[in-house]
């Protein structure tokens, strides 16, 4: 017995990112790089529809393209290898590509790094889009199935997109010790470490960075607009949205959400994701480094990085601010739960660097 199992670029839509990114390579116009700018950085939400639209309007350009085209199946073919564990496929792939992923919270300084990793492989950050070096693409949540939707698949799917988007921006890179290094801020990586570290290959190296949850909370409000008048949790920026997504996989209410303290919020979400980077499989990874947050640890571990990849030059000055007499309260209500993560973490091996976390930067 034989089933013919069918899906066509009706079921599995290019992203609108993608068809973005190779518009711009075709036309050979520079795109959107300010991922890197740690001073000026707003959080807002990112202008899907906007962004839609764009793609819209190019993509019969984009799909006429010997390159577009070229991507576009690539990107198919890499997905249908991870759907049916094409392992071979995928091979030929991580033996061309050696990735280093700073993984980390929103605000632990995972930025910061990723630029110093780019300028030590010889590259400016700011020739280099978005969706290559930042953590919004592929878009990794916690699990949801609605209409027409599967968090799983498209997940997936992003990521042959991006892997298609590796081979074209990285087409002409020289490689060192054989393989081409492409580094890369996979925040989203800690819901599902086991796929990712599957997708990059056996010789990925992890870079993790950790902040105080008081410390990022405040840097995270302050980058949407200020601590709610009331002092509730609001939705006005990306992490604030991952904040309510992630505490209604959980099964908070949104009625509850609405309700609950804003520290109350990001702390229930800063544990959650700090679990779900232990359990989910990147402790796996032999080839990992913990990085607590402060201005010395930060730039040593850029240092480190360049002078292993042949950079030269000085390294770029990390920008810290004191926040440490801020919400005293917070730091009591915190104490336990980074604890409690320590905990966790230090039991699958990862070893948590408690009283450099607990310093409070």
């Amino acid at each position: 017995m034989g089933v013919e199992i069918k899906f066509s670029d009706r079921d599995l839509p290019v992203s609108p990112g993608f068809i973005d990114f190779l518009h711009h390579q075709i036309e050979q116009r520079s795109v959107d790089t300010s991922w890197h700018d740690q001073r000026s950085e707003i959080l807002v939400p990112a202008d899907f529809e906007l962004r839609l639209k764009r793609a819209e309007a190019v993509a019969d350009e984009v799909l006429q393209h010997p390159i577009g085209q070229q991507a576009i199946y690539r990107a198919y073919e890499l997905f249908t290898a991870m759907l049916l564990g094409q392992s071979d496929k995928l091979k030929a792939f991580q033996n061309r590509h050696r990735f280093i992923c700073v993984v980390g919270c929103p605000r632990h300084g995972g930025t910061y790094l990723t630029k110093r990793l780019f300028a030590a492989r010889g590259m400016d950050p700011g020739t280099v889009p978005s969706m290559i070096a930042h953590d919004g693409f592929p878009d990794a949540t916690p699990f949801l199935l609605a209409p027409h939707h599967n968090s799983l698949t498209a997940m997936m799917y992003q990521t042959a997109e991006y892997f298609a988007m590796i081979e074209v921006f990285f087409a002409a890179a020289r490689p060192q010790g054989g393989r081409v290094i492409v580094p890369k801020k996979a925040t989203k990586a800690a819901y599902y470490g086991a796929f990712f570290l599957s997708m990059w290959g056996p010789e990925t190296e992890c870079v993790i960075t950790l902040r105080h949850p008081v410390a990022a909370c405040i840097s995270t409000y302050e980058k949407s607009g200020g601590l709610p008048a009331d002092g509730r949790l609001a939705v006005r920026s990306n992490i604030e949205e991952w904040v309510q997504r992630d505490l209604l996989a959980l099964g908070m209410s949104a009625a509850d959400l609405a309700q609950r303290d804003y520290f109350d919020a990001y702390l229930a979400y800063w544990e959650q994701y700090h679990l779900q980077l232990a359990l989910s499989g990147l402790s796996a990874a032999t080839n990992r480094k913990v990085v607590a947050y402060g201005k010395e640890r930060l730039m040593a571990c850029a240092r480190e990085c360049e002078a292993r990849l042949g950079g030269a030059g000085a390294v770029e000055e990390f920008e810290v601010f004191n926040h440490l007499d801020r919400h005293p309260d917070w730091h009591r209500r915190a104490e336990p739960v980074v604890r409690r993560v320590a905990g966790v973490w230090d039991r699958v091996g990862l070893g948590f660097p408690l009283a450099e976390v607990m310093e409070g930067w």
